[in-house]
């Protein structure tokens, strides 16, 4: 009975833990943050809304959901399921990013590369006249035309073709004064035209115009002086190596149609070669 009596008597506690719903609980702290997060993304995407421009947030949204192909390689095939070209003008936009060469989009046909036939021209009336172009303004890497000669060059596109005019400067015309004689320039200008046509194979017509003589005459010799001349320059393209079946006209204006204000300018003598459009 003494040894019992003299043991400390055993205390058992239970401590309750807190299963973290109450205040000092930390999953609020979870919800708290994500508020946070989304109220910062809301205030971003309220202040890109107004500090953009609707170009800008249209390519924002096209980068989140691509309408235009975003890589020039191909990703299409010619199997069961091998889908289209990623280059295909006839599935995507014509914003110039699929157009090929092949198959320009309506906005470069005026004057950008087109398609060519197996014999270097063009189609129907969307002929590229580009590179011959270059090659007669001296923009070409391989072309050998001097400043010189460029003082007498001037090219357009018309609903024709390609106009490529050339004409008497004050101090170098072109024929000698009141003849069909070509000068050393003219000669060495057809030399030019006729090796740059082989870039082509349109048919070409040639177009003299005079200027107005300061004399009148009972007999206007401006009717035979730009037909011979246009004659003369028809016959050094040929000499040159232009096929005579290339050669679909010859015509001369006279002083009918005037480029300078002043009809005597030298300005207004001129020849015009035109590579003209496939019907």
């Amino acid at each position: 009975m003494g040894a019992q009596s003299n043991a400390a008597p055993i205390i058992i506690k239970k401590k309750r833990v807190s299963g973290g719903d109450g205040h000092h609980g930390g999953a609020w702290k979870v919800a708290y943050a994500d508020f946070v997060t989304a109220m910062m993304a809301f205030f971003m995407l309220m202040w890109l809304l107004n500090a953009t421009t609707e170009q800008q947030r249209k390519g924002l949204a096209d980068y989140f959901a691509p309408t235009i192909p975003l890589s020039p390689e191909s990703g299409g095939g010619d199997g069961a399921f091998g889908g289209d070209s990623m280059l295909s003008e006839e599935i995507f936009l014509r914003d110039g990013v699929g157009a090929t060469n092949t198959h320009p989009t309506e906005e470069r046909q005026a004057r950008g590369s087109i398609g060519m036939d197996a014999d270097g021209g063009g189609k129907g009336d969307t002929e590229d006249f580009t590179t011959l172009e270059a090659q007669l303004l001296g923009r070409s890497g391989e072309s050998e035309v001097s400043d010189k000669l460029l003082k007498h060059i001037v090219t357009r596109v018309t609903d024709e073709g390609l106009v490529v005019e050339l004409f008497d400067t004050d101090d170098q015309p072109l024929f000698e004064s009141g003849s069909e004689t070509p000068t050393r320039i003219m000669r060495t200008l057809a030399l030019i035209i006729a090796l740059s046509s082989d870039l082509v194979t349109n048919p070409i017509a040639v177009e003299g115009h005079v200027s107005a003589s300061p004399v009148v005459q009972v007999r206007n010799t401006a009717w035979d002086l730009s037909t011979t001349r246009a004659q003369t320059l028809r016959q050094l393209l040929q000499d040159k190596g232009v096929m005579a079946k290339r050669m679909d006209r010859v015509t001369g204006h006279a002083d009918r149609e005037l480029f300078a204000a002043n009809p005597m300018a030298a300005r207004n003598n001129r020849i015009e070669v035109i590579f003209l459009r496939r019907p």
